[in-house]
């Protein structure tokens, strides 16, 4: 049936330029502002009916928060005149947030409340507090078409306090680290595959000693004003179905931070991740993701790129290590077990392997047996489909390297 629809649109869109959309019906919306569709995409009332149009269309609405589905019908009102119908399947979107772990025999736990569609245009407005020994808060807003169809803009504020591990020659010490931060980004997006992000944060950070090694060229006490100008592309070429993935998707981040000390003058930072989904059969999912990251080479303990459970490699601790480059694989095979009309439950087969360029240390780094560390292991997913991005993951990986650890890794939504 969608092949006769799609056959008749091209028809149509190649033999009568004279064909027009003189109706456009958004049917079975509850939350989804109608304005708003109508602004973002790409056929108009009026316009000639175009099939390449919709079908970009489709892949718009659908990447959406709180849209889970669109489908479409195309009916002949007159000889030239058509109606498009787009009828929605909408998921919920105020999603309280609880995540509870223990770190060093405290318990720790994190406090939210999101809504990723407020006043249904795709706006996301929530904030958190944290206790994990120390208390943090952060307030989150971005709204993508702010502005018009493609101008938009993001503020983000935040007061992170955590337990940081610095290496000094192979011994461990631990400081308090604060960070206090003010980001206002503005947001382009060239067509619906090519975004920008572009803007500044202004941050203060301080570090303070509270065990472990020390060295005489290390203070224990910091505190840094710093400027971030951020820079972030994306290219996307994702397409969902509910929960399953398909496509090509690349975020090229570029970041230059001024700060004027003896263990951080200015630097610069980037990474890309690229991804890649592909759908196998009716009920896998194989989805991997490339990271190459570089920052200046400083020799300075407070090294950018972390060696982390919850960035990188599952079950290889909390950061156990820190360096100025980074190259990371992380590639997963998903399979779904059971779906119904509201819940999924997925298994995940991964191996996550890593290495990292040591500070002030050479590329060759990145071939050194004594930084590669690989990480195999399984997992399973607890999907609701009509919440968005509600998906509770648990991971357990186990390292195969020298020196590896092992350990559970929780966390919301998939692991990317």
């Amino acid at each position: 049936m969608r092949f006769i629809i799609l056959f008749i649109l091209f028809s149509v869109t190649i033999f009568s330029q004279e064909k027009k959309v003189s109706e456009i019906v958004i049917s079975n919306t509850k939350k989804m502002n109608s304005d708003f569709i109508l602004k973002i995409i790409e056929t108009k009332v009026g316009s000639s009916l175009d099939s390449l149009k919709v079908e970009r269309d489709i892949v718009i609405l659908t990447r959406l928060n709180g849209v889970s589905k669109v489908e479409y019908q195309i009916d002949l009102l007159t000889n030239s005149d058509y109606k498009l119908t787009l009828n929605f399947t909408e998921s919920y979107t105020i999603i309280p947030l609880l995540n509870i772990w223990t770190t060093d025999g405290f318990g720790s736990y994190r406090l939210g409340l999101y809504e990723y569609n407020f006043l249904g245009r795709n706006t996301v407005l929530g904030g958190y507090y944290q206790y994990n020994e120390f208390n943090s808060y952060g307030i989150n807003f971005s709204s993508p078409s702010l502005f018009s169809a493609n101008v938009g803009a993001e503020a983000n504020f935040q007061k992170w306090n955590s337990k940081e591990p610095i290496y000094l020659n192979n011994n461990k010490a631990n400081y308090q680290y604060t960070n206090t931060s003010l980001e206002i980004l503005g947001i382009y997006k060239f067509d619906f595959q090519n975004l920008i992000k572009f803007g500044t944060t202004f941050f203060n950070e301080k570090y303070n000693y509270i065990d472990g090694a020390t060295a005489t060229d290390i203070p224990q006490n910091l505190d840094v004003n710093k400027q971030l100008y951020k820079l972030q592309y994306t290219f996307d070429n994702l397409k969902y179905d509910y929960f399953k993935i398909d496509g090509l998707k690349s975020n090229l981040y570029l970041q230059y931070v001024v700060s004027q000390n003896n263990f951080q003058d200015k630097f610069v930072i980037g990474w890309n991740d690229l991804m890649y989904y592909k759908l196998v059969g009716a009920n896998g999912n194989w989805a991997s993701r490339l990271r190459l990251g570089l920052a200046s080479n400083s020799k300075s303990p407070f090294a950018p790129f972390a060696v982390d459970n919850n960035i990188n490699l599952r079950g290889v601790g909390n950061i156990i290590d820190r360096g100025t480059g980074t190259l990371v694989l992380n590639s997963e095979y998903r399979h779904t077990l059971f779906e119904k009309n509201k819940l999924a439950i997925q298994s995940n087969l991964f191996v996550d392997a890593g290495t990292w360029r040591s500070p002030g240390g050479n590329l060759d780094d990145l071939f050194s047996s004594n930084n590669i560390k690989v990480y195999p292991g399984f997992g399973i997913r607890f999907i609701h489909k009509k919440i968005y991005n509600a998906i509770f993951r648990i991971d357990y990986g186990y390292g195969i390297t020298k020196n590896a650890n092992n350990g559970i890794v929780f966390g919301i939504g998939q692991y990317f």
